[in-house]
């Protein structure tokens, strides 16, 4: 996430503000670069709030998975043995080892499994 900081932001914002102020010589084109100045600090805002949206969906799986790995203990178990039925699949279809790179994937990943406790 290449975003600069806020302050920085800000700061140049306040800068060319006031480059703009000292430099119109008209109040209709000082209006027309608030407008657009205005509009260019909402699409900034908007993709600092969408990268913040994002963020918080990513913590909260990984908060909920931590949760569920630390009161299911079996479910530990249980991925690891998905994991190498997944393996040993690829290998039965494809020929590839573990260790090599996948051409393509022709196990389909997109299938639904359910981990029942043994």
């Amino acid at each position: 996430m290449d975003n600069p900081p806020l302050h920085l932001i800000t700061s140049d914002f306040v800068k060319k503000r006031l480059f703009i102020m000292a430099d119109s010589s008209s109040p209709t084109e000082l209006q027309q670069n608030n407008s657009d100045d205005a509009l260019e600090l909402n699409k900034d805002l908007e993709r600092m709030i969408e990268d913040t949206e994002n963020m918080s969906v990513q913590l909260t799986w990984m908060a909920y998975d931590m949760v569920a790995l630390r009161t299911n203990p079996e479910l530990v178990a249980s991925m690891k043995r998905l994991e190498e039925a997944y393996y040993r699949c690829r290998v039965a279809v494809s020929g590839e080892t573990r260790d090599q790179k996948p051409q393509s994937d022709k196990c389909p990943e997109s299938a639904v499994t359910t981990l029942t406790p043994m």
